[in-house]
């Protein structure tokens, strides 16, 4: 049985623990609002830049000339995957549920006989990947000393990967982050960058025609190199989001958890205690009674 002192300590260094944890989860509800309100804000401009982009390349991509982000190279053999993660623990699975999917996208490519190139953005990812795939890792960005990400922080990423692109460095670029749904579910994603993915029904209103001016390829060579930035910036928000409501979550349930061990520790204690003062008192009235 443990000694009173060692119950104690033990008690002691969990009521700690659990303010940590208590004041974690205070800093992440603080920062969730603003995270998500960012998050929010940026889907129907990222998503309304697809539909422009769709709408333009409607009868472009096949077109030998277009610009090679949305023509592609003519190529699928190697493949850009961009791992966006967060560069601090303490968030449950979030971190878990990216990197488990970009090793199943790993995989499912080097089953098919591609060859896979990593971009990680956050340093849990890089931590996890760098174990089985240390040498396909190409580029690492952190953002560790960033209070808050912005645009800038993304368009230097988005600049790096068309400039790897330019040199011909990979065919497909995806990026694998995790969109923010609630609270308690983000849901990985995978979405491919490079080159611009155009869906068949996703071109222009039908029955609305459009003019426009510069013509399509014009506008198109300046929308497809921002359209991966502005991605990337969204991918970012919404880990962010993402990161802080599953910090929340893991937060309170180990507050609680330590809150629980209290409990049963406390009331170990007691019993402890208890059994001790009894055993002490039977010792004293024997030995009177031995006199």
């Amino acid at each position: 049985m443990a000694s009173l002192k060692s119950l104690r300590n033990r008690i002691a260094s969990v009521k700690a623990t659990r303010k940590i944890t208590k004041a974690q989860q205070m800093v992440a509800a603080a920062r969730f609002r603003r995270a998500q309100e960012a998050a929010l804000a940026a889907r129907p401009y990222a998503e309304k830049m697809g539909q422009v982009i769709a709408s333009l390349a409607g009868g472009m991509k096949a077109n030998p000339g277009a610009s090679p982000l949305l023509g592609g190279t003519g190529k699928d053999d190697v493949h850009l995957v961009i791992v966006a993660t967060a560069d601090r623990g303490l968030c449950g699975a979030f971190n878990t549920n990216i990197v488990r999917l970009a090793k199943q996208k790993i995989e499912e490519l080097q089953a098919a006989g591609k060859k896979v190139l990593i971009f990680t953005i956050g340093r849990k990812g890089r931590e996890q990947l760098r174990r089985l795939y240390g040498p396909q890792i190409i580029e690492s960005v952190e953002f560790t000393a960033v209070k808050r990400i912005g645009f800038a922080n993304a368009a230097a990423i988005g600049q790096r990967v068309l400039e790897l692109y330019g040199e011909g460095k990979f065919d497909v670029a995806t990026i694998i982050y995790s969109r923010f749904r609630s609270v308690i579910s983000q849901i990985p994603t995978a979405q491919q960058l490079i080159p611009a993915p155009v869906e068949e029904n996703a071109a222009a209103t039908p029955g609305v025609v459009y003019d426009y001016e510069p013509d399509e390829g014009e506008i198109l060579a300046d929308l497809l190199p921002r359209n991966v930035s502005v991605q990337i910036f969204r991918a970012l928000l919404e880990n962010v989001a993402g990161e802080f409501g599953s910090k929340m979550t893991a937060m309170d349930g180990a507050t609680r958890n330590a809150g629980e061990v209290i409990d049963k520790l406390t009331l170990l204690y007691n019993r402890t205690r208890q059994a001790q003062i009894t055993k002490e008192l039977i010792e004293i009235i024997s030995g009177a009674e031995a006199l």
